[in-house]
């Protein structure tokens, strides 16, 4: 009973091995695909998908992210890389506390007036599968892919963003380069 099961291990084996060989040289008879990054251009930029950036508000304000802090893509990430923290209410004047006891005793509804953009929005690329979700369930379209292939750094720190800093300082205007120094010349 045991050299039977030891033939049939042997047979399974081998099978496996002579799998393993086709599919090797299948792709080992193919053309490279892998690109030697300094050495060769890379030709996919348009399809490459980098870490998330807000988008901004278009010609009125671009400043302005179009999050309106609804906390979805917080949600719908599945590596829990997102986090949205709502700006708080502006404190009531005297004037508009009075006109708010006002219409409360009056039996008036009022509305807060807490504003919809995010004070912060918080993106911890390092932990981001970059699979998207957060995009797609955005009801305001606040969210997309950068196509940013240069990033690099030291630590995790570095790949931990507040993009809504990140937003307002990559629509400011570049600050002005300081002429050039002419080369001295040196005489031998």
């Amino acid at each position: 009973m045991n050299a039977i099961k030891e033939a049939i291990k042997t047979v399974s084996d081998l099978w496996s091995l002579m799998v393993g060989l086709r599919v090797t040289g299948k792709y080992f008879l193919e053309p490279q695909r892998t690109v030697r990054y300094p050495w060769k251009a890379v030709s996919n930029i348009g399809t490459f998908k980098g870490h998330l950036e807000l988008v901004g508000g278009g010609q009125k304000d671009p400043f302005k992210p179009r999050c309106i802090s609804c906390g979805m893509c917080a949600l719908a990430c599945p590596s829990h890389c997102i986090t949205v923290v709502k700006k708080k209410a502006p404190k009531p004047t005297p004037e508009e506390e009075k006109a708010l006891a006002e219409a409360k005793a009056n039996g008036e509804k009022t509305k807060d007036k807490a504003p919809k953009d995010p004070e912060k929005f918080v993106y911890d690329y390092s932990l981001c599968s970059l699979c998207g979700t957060c995009i797609e369930n955005c009801p305001a379209g606040a969210l997309s892919f950068t196509g940013n292939v240069y990033m690099a750094g030291y630590s995790r720190n570095d790949f931990l963003f507040d993009l809504v800093v990140k937003l307002r300082d990559s629509q400011a205007p570049a600050p002005a380069e300081p002429a050039a120094v002419p080369a001295e010349t040196s005489e031998a």
